[in-house]
């Protein structure tokens, strides 16, 4: 169901933005790298991807790489879905992709 959307980390009203694929019941969470359009590719532990559980802890996961308090990242779109719009307060899009390595796995 690809819409030929390019997603980026974007600077939001104070903060950034930007998408995430999830992947479910992984030996570890772990960031995995970029996704043709843009979105970050994480894997969870949890499953299933819309489940309550998986999405505390892509957040907790977000927060420790990005090194920003839980309250700060949230998931505004996408809950239920493999695909999440995270946005995170206080940071900019700069310091979201040296801490994520240029999202490289």
């Amino acid at each position: 169901m690809s819409t030929g959307r390019k997603f980026e980390i974007t600077d939001a009203k104070g903060g950034a933005a930007f998408t995430v694929r999830v992947t479910t019941r992984a030996n570890a969470t772990e960031m995995v790298g970029m996704q043709e359009d843009g979105s970050l590719r994480i894997r969870l532990k949890a499953s299933p991807a819309g489940d309550p559980e998986a999405n505390k802890e892509l957040v907790d996961f977000i927060a420790s790489k990005l090194e920003v308090p839980v309250e700060k990242v949230e998931i505004v779109a996408g809950e239920s879905g493999r695909d999440k719009l995270v946005t995170v307060e206080g940071i900019s899009t700069d310091e979201v992709e040296t801490k994520l390595g240029g999202a490289e796995g």
